[in-house]
């Protein structure tokens, strides 16, 4: 029973466990519930972040993944593949949890130090592409000072997607890819790749921004 439900319903608590138990005539303890469920190979963990996905979204992505199933490979490592990230430089951004004895909560080794403000962040835009082995794939990396607009991401394409181009030795007839992010669908972003005559990826499948 136990098993059944957490693979139901993974978010289950133990305290919900010992519950429906309880009403079924059966009293057990969460630590029992803890134990038998490791034994099935069950543990607690957090749950990973992921996009949104509502079936507008699942339809484009499935619909993409149909019309480039039978593509070559060699039709991929002609791709440069952008995106943009934000870099914590201090600490981390995401969930750590420690397992540890009651009372032990702010021992060093069960802690994660932290700063104030967080200890700052920078964002970078980078491009890669598989077909290039002498640099392993990967081209300009820039540093963006300000909050990027669409004018600001023309200003970074203008100044890097070309050379990046050039030092990933792409092939006549290469394809830029980069996401459904505003800016980069922005009309001035539009006019810029048109007036330059780029292919681009069809990118509505990657980004939640419909």
């Amino acid at each position: 029973m136990i098993t059944r439900r957490v693979s139901r319903n993974p978010r289950t608590t133990q305290g919900d466990l010992v519950n429906d138990l309880q009403k079924a005539g059966t009293n057990l303890t969460k630590a029992t519930v803890s134990n038998t469920l490791r034994r099935q190979g069950l543990t607690s963990c957090s749950a990973r972040r992921v996009p949104l996905l509502k079936p507008v979204h699942i339809r484009a992505r499935l619909k993409f993944a149909r019309e480039h199933l039978d593509v070559l490979e060699e039709y991929w490592e002609n791709v440069i593949w952008s995106d943009e990230t934000k870099v914590v430089l201090f600490g981390t951004n995401t969930t750590r949890r420690v397992w540890r004895r009651v009372n032990a909560e702010l021992r060093p080794k069960n802690t994660i130090p932290t700063v104030k403000h967080g200890g700052g962040n920078i964002m970078l835009w980078g491009c890669f592409s598989p077909s290039c082995s002498s640099s392993k794939g990967i081209a300009e990396l820039v540093r963006v000072y300000e909050i990027m607009n669409g004018a600001m991401y023309c200003e970074i394409l203008g100044a890097n997607l070309l050379p990046s181009a050039r030092a990933l030795k792409m092939k006549c007839g290469w394809v830029f890819q980069h996401d459904n992010d505003p800016k980069h669908t922005a009309r001035a972003t539009k006019e810029w790749l048109r007036k330059k005559h780029s292919k681009v990826l069809d990118g509505r499948t990657c980004t939640i921004g419909d």
